[in-house]
């Protein structure tokens, strides 16, 4: 993805058209209605996702308050689901957060001061790009005791890599501008002109890299904890997929609804990407569609 837009473009006009794509509304009401549920679990389910509440392996809407049955313990399926969406949401809004803390700085400097600064930074970049995402991921938490902590913060070292690649590739282009050349005979030192004039013409890439960034976070996260590296205090959908494998066929719900929810968490934050890629690049949508 490779975006830049003026600053100066009214932020209701980016609104408009992110408002006219059907499909990024539906992204919107789709995700929103998970962090919704992440965040009524404790009143909705306030004895916890862990609590044994009726005999194991209830299909669903076999007993009433069970809408989606039981686990192979006899746990609430339904409130596995709205804890898992909390702690799925939670790394992969941290993860993110630190990858871009990360990413961003590094590419801007990058990009901008060019030189050894260049050099350096693109060879630390692609000392992390050499291991699969994946495979690095196990590595790290493998190493470290499995926490929240420990997977959040491994997501977001094998996540950073792009965004310092992406920025400085950004910051590389709108360097050589008009309006940066400007605020060089102005005066402006260079770290005031990274800071205030080329970093924020490089936000719109990032923002639509982010919401892609929070859906590969949380699948990372579900694979680990399928893999039984996730948290054994903290229940996520990746966990619940897990634990239901050896019964998919006898028991096909326990699987089957943890597996919907990370389908409709990651296409919504797919089609709300895609949203604000065509919102904030309306020239190069137009161009694709035609």
């Amino acid at each position: 993805i490779a975006l830049s837009i003026p600053v100066s473009e009214p932020v209701a006009d980016m609104w408009k058209r992110f408002r006219s794509n059907m499909g990024a509304m539906i992204g919107v009401v789709l995700l929103i209605a998970v962090i919704v549920i992440a965040l009524i679990a404790p009143l909705l389910f306030p004895d916890g996702p862990w609590q044994m509440v009726q005999r194991p392996f209830l299909a669903p809407f076999a007993v009433d308050g069970l809408p989606l049955g039981t686990d192979t313990l006899g746990r609430n399926v339904a409130a596995q689901l709205a804890y898992g969406a909390q702690v799925s949401l939670l790394v992969g809004l941290v993860s993110t957060l630190v990858a871009l803390l990360i990413g961003v700085p590094l590419g801007a400097l990058a990009g901008f001061y060019g030189g050894y600064a260049d050099e350096g930074a693109m060879r630390f970049t692609e000392f992390f790009q050499t291991i699969p995402n994946f495979a690095l991921a196990i590595v790290l938490v493998a190493i470290f005791e499995p926490t929240l902590f420990s997977i959040t913060l491994a997501i977001a070292i094998v996540s950073w890599p792009p965004v310092a690649r992406l920025v400085r590739a950004e910051v590389m282009s709108v360097r050589t501008r008009e309006f940066v050349d400007a605020a060089r005979l102005a005066g402006l030192s260079k770290p005031r002109i990274l800071i205030q004039q080329v970093l924020p013409n490089t936000v719109s890439p990032i923002i639509v890299m982010a919401s892609l960034m929070v859906a590969t976070a949380i699948l990372l996260e579900s694979s680990l904890s399928f893999l039984g590296l996730g948290d054994p205090n903290a229940m996520s959908w990746g966990y619940m997929i897990g634990a239901a494998r050896t019964v998919i066929r006898t028991s096909w719900w326990l699987s089957f609804f943890p597996g919907i929810a990370i389908v409709i968490t990651v296409l919504a934050l797919n089609l709300i990407g895609e949203g604000l890629n065509d919102a904030f690049n309306p020239h190069l949508s137009r161009k694709g569609k035609a």
